[in-house]
């Protein structure tokens, strides 16, 4: 498994967890035959197996597993003709190897079996320990009281800060990204996959197209492992404590700047409402909920990394809803081309919204 000098996949993951169902037809495996296979790889390991899949992903198929002694969580790359290197689970096991147990300050469900070979359930899968949790998958948290969300919105920030402190390098990471500017890197890729995808002109899609690549930063040498979609929905929330105890969902990790990393993370504060199922926090109470403002959020952060935004906050709010814009629309290609699930009339609305908003800040810094 070779992943040196790489970028994440195309295709970014639009849900890890949802309700747990039958497994559907599209994503059927043969049980047997992966019962077998799992007692010859892993320690232990002993049947029956129960397969359950949760619903609602549009990205890789994702499974729980059960049996007498013990539950697992399989990840599943979709089989048939997909976007070029999207749905990269061979990076997302390659990622939980190198933090599982190493890294203190950013837990990851520990990686116990990963599979290149399509004989066993037709395309390549890894295998992960479950982990008991909560997922919140609206980000104002209504079942919390104020100190509780005050202390998991704290937690969240701190393992975020832990994750661009690390040594990629001490836990075998150094060629897990491509060199040069991420910005540079990242606006160019995600371009490609919008205009391969498109289904419609959106004005805003084809400003940013020419606004981003003239607007990036100049390179300030940060580097950090990045998620590329750290957001609440794949923070696994400790069952009765306000606290992260998994990262899930890497698909999109690499070594990349780490402010655009915490700015997608951010964009909880500053994403236009009714584009997503988790809300925003654009117009909520903060102080009454116990939330902190973004600028308090980014300034406890900076605290615990020592990075700062010298000024090029629009770019990166623009930046971060121009790729999900992006990304978003590679999912209603998916759905229109009938491979995956649900329906193009579901999410296509979401892009326009996100696109003007994106706009929105771009003009803030200075585009015109």
């Amino acid at each position: 498994m070779n992943l040196a000098q790489q970028d994440p996949p195309l295709a970014g993951p639009r849900r890890y967890i949802g309700a747990l169902g039958a497994v559907q037809s599209a994503a059927a495996i043969d049980v047997p035959r992966l019962q077998r296979y799992l007692g010859s790889v892993i320690r232990d390991f002993k049947g029956p197996l129960e397969v359950r899949q949760f619903q609602g992903g549009q990205s890789n198929f994702t499974y729980l597993l059960t049996t007498p002694e013990r539950q697992y969580v399989l990840r599943r790359k979709p089989p048939g003709v997909l976007l070029k290197s999207a749905h990269a689970v061979d990076r997302e096991f390659a990622v939980l190897s190198a933090l599982s147990g190493v890294a203190a300050g950013v837990p990851v469900p520990q990686p116990l079996a990963f599979c290149d070979d399509d004989a066993v359930l037709g395309s390549m899968f890894y295998v992960m320990a479950h982990v008991p949790g909560r997922i919140f998958w609206d980000c104002r948290m209504p079942d919390l009281s104020p100190d509780e969300r005050a202390a998991l919105f704290d937690s969240a920030n701190q393992t975020l800060a832990n994750l661009h402190k690390l040594d990629f390098d001490a836990i075998g990471l150094s060629d897990f990204g491509r060199p040069g500017n991420y910005f540079e890197r990242q606006i160019a890729r995600w371009s490609r996959q919008y205009e391969d995808s498109k289904t419609e002109d959106i004005p805003e899609m084809d400003k940013l197209l020419a606004w981003l690549p003239q607007a990036v930063p100049a390179d300030d040498g940060a580097r950090a492992l990045v998620h590329g979609d750290y957001s609440f929905h794949n923070l696994l929330i400790h069952p009765s404590e306000p606290r992260v105890v998994a990262v899930l969902d890497w698909e999109l990790s690499t070594l990349g700047h780490p402010l655009g990393d915490l700015m997608y993370h951010t964009m909880e504060w500053y994403r236009p409402a009714g584009v997503d199922a988790r809300g925003t926090l654009r117009d909520a109470d903060l102080q009454v909920l116990g939330i902190p403002s973004l600028d308090s959020y980014i300034a406890r952060y900076a605290e615990r990394t020592g990075l700062s935004f010298d000024g090029h906050l629009p770019f990166y709010q623009a930046f971060n809803l121009f790729r999900t814009a992006a990304i978003l629309q590679g999912i209603v290609k998916r759905m229109a081309d009938g491979s995956a699930g649900a329906s193009a009339s579901e999410v296509a609305p979401m892009m326009r919204p996100l696109a003007a908003a994106a706009w929105h800040s771009a003009c803030e810094g200075g585009a015109t």
